[in-house]
């Protein structure tokens, strides 16, 4: 629940840099500080002592009829006898067996008819209901089972009662989503089988603990303990070995970085790497992954969000930082927003969520430069995927929590569990896709619905330390010193 305002939360008084600097105190060992926070972190339980599971948001259910779109808008039909004088049901019953690419891009060129029919925001609601068969998707369900409580006169409980959301259904892009979905059923499909596989151990050293997926899935980066941040040419899978792994980055003849690289974040060619040693490094992907900034801070960086104006940055020390990457990089602004180590966040253009090791969840306003929000949770969140309004968020209990952002407001929608017996230590979420890694050794692919069903789980030989997915390409980063890729074809 949203903790009461006090004192702390002046602005002024987040503001550690406006204050004179302490007496400064002897450097931390990198290594160690490092070691000490995975031994605390994201050390697997012990067998025999599973967490306690926190118990599933409870929210009232909707009466069957509820929750059902409106029929398809009737569309008058032509009086020639043929295909088109059939009714609209009949017709999209015939287009559900075409794929959804081609009943949205190319039937439309037919005739107005099957234009009419593409368009209507009800055939693809339709369609994407036959293909999950449960609600989907979970915060427009949700807000819609808000607004009608708030309408019918019953108690919200929870809810914000009618908000932008559930006005504005049409916003959510269900043609989009549905050649997501009936993508993803397909790619994993006979339990993966039809996904070609590979593993790419002789990069790295040691552990990798972050992935990042470049050009639609083309080329891939990865993170390390061994301090290096490699570049990976994914065309070259199957073909010839030794050109996938392209080089280092870097110019220093023995590592990227002098730490852990903890972090990736990129954004169109640009890219960063975060690590222990307190650095963000920026590269740049359009020249062939050379360095053209590097910011010094004072604590090891722990996640990063870059966006078209600003890169920020949670790090060890309890901060949340914004920089302008364009201009030095030039440090705008640094906030004490929570009162341990900043463990996962996420940027748009108006507002910064971040998650701590203290158990809270903090949203700040870019514009206001204030704090807007504070959760706190009965678990600390170790990373997130965003889409607007929909936050999908993995616990150190084994739990996916999904939260709704209504301008600001930030609130628990639902907490399931997808069967991960430790900490969820990476997430993936798009309209039609949603995969977690975690300690527990496994990668499990889910279709995002209310519950999220899971349709194909992975088991490793080490421990998964996150996942990224773009175009035909998934990969995962393993404890066991090699990327785990999946391959589809177009």
């Amino acid at each position: 629940m949203a903790l009461p305002p006090g004192p702390s939360d002046n602005p002024r008084a987040w503001d550690d840099d406006s204050e004179p600097e302490p007496e400064p105190e002897p450097e931390p060992d990198p290594d160690a500080q490092a070691e000490a926070y995975v031994a605390r972190v994201l050390s697997p339980p012990k067998p025999g002592l599973a967490p306690p599971r926190a118990s599933l948001l409870s929210t009232p259910a909707a009466s069957p009829g509820a929750l059902e779109p409106k029929a398809a808008s009737k569309i008058p039909t032509v009086g020639v006898p043929g295909l088109l004088s059939l009714p609209p049901e009949l017709l999209l019953e015939i287009c559900a067996y075409l794929d959804a690419r081609l009943v949205l891009f190319v039937l439309p060129r037919v005739c107005h008819t099957l234009r009419d029919l593409v368009r209507d925001h009800v055939t693809w609601r339709l369609r994407a209901q036959r293909r999950v068969r449960a609600p989907y998707p979970v915060v427009e369900v949700w807000c819609r089972l808000c607004s009608l409580e708030t309408r019918g006169g019953l108690s919200a409980g929870a809810h914000w009662g009618t908000c932008s959301w559930c006005s504005a259904e049409e916003d959510f892009d269900w043609p989009a989503a549905c050649i997501e979905l009936e993508q993803h059923l397909a790619h994993w499909a006979e339990d993966g089988h039809r996904a070609e596989y590979f593993c790419l151990a002789d990069g790295h050293f040691a552990s990798i603990d972050s992935v990042l997926l470049l050009q639609g899935g083309a080329l891939c980066l990865s993170g390390s303990r061994d301090r290096n941040v490699n570049l990976w040419d994914l065309r070259q899978l199957g073909a010839e070995p030794s050109q996938v792994l392209v080089k280092a980055l870097g110019t220093q003849p023995n590592s990227t970085h002098k730490g852990w690289v903890w972090s990736l974040a990129a954004q169109d060619h640009r890219v960063c790497s975060g690590s222990w040693d307190s650095t963000v490094k920026l590269w740049d992907m359009a020249a062939d992954g050379q360095q053209f900034g590097e910011i010094k801070g004072r604590a090891a960086v722990l996640c990063l969000s870059y966006r078209p104006d600003i890169l920020v940055a949670g790090t060890y020390d309890k901060k949340v930082t914004i920089y302008d990457p364009r201009a030095g990089p030039a440090q705008l602004q640094s906030r004490r927003l929570h009162s341990s180590a900043v463990l996962a966040l996420v940027a748009d253009d108006r507002h910064i969520i971040s998650s701590s090791e203290d158990h809270t969840l903090v949203v700040f306003d870019r514009r206001t430069n204030s704090v807007l929000q504070r959760l706190q949770l009965d678990s600390y969140l170790l990373c997130m995927s965003y889409q607007e309004p929909q936050l999908w968020t993995g616990d150190n209990e084994g739990l996916l929590h999904v939260f709704a952002n209504c301008n600001g407001c930030v609130q628990l929608v639902r907490s399931f569990d997808v069967g991960h017996r430790s900490q969820i230590t990476g997430i993936k979420h798009s309209l039609g896709a949603l995969y977690t890694t975690s300690t527990d050794k496994t990668i499990r692919v889910h279709v995002p619905t209310d519950p999220p069903r899971t349709i194909c789980t992975r088991s490793h030989h080490n421990v998964l330390n996150g996942i990224c997915a773009e175009g035909n390409v998934v990969v995962a980063a393993s404890g066991g010193l090699s990327l785990e890729v999946w391959r589809f074809q177009a």
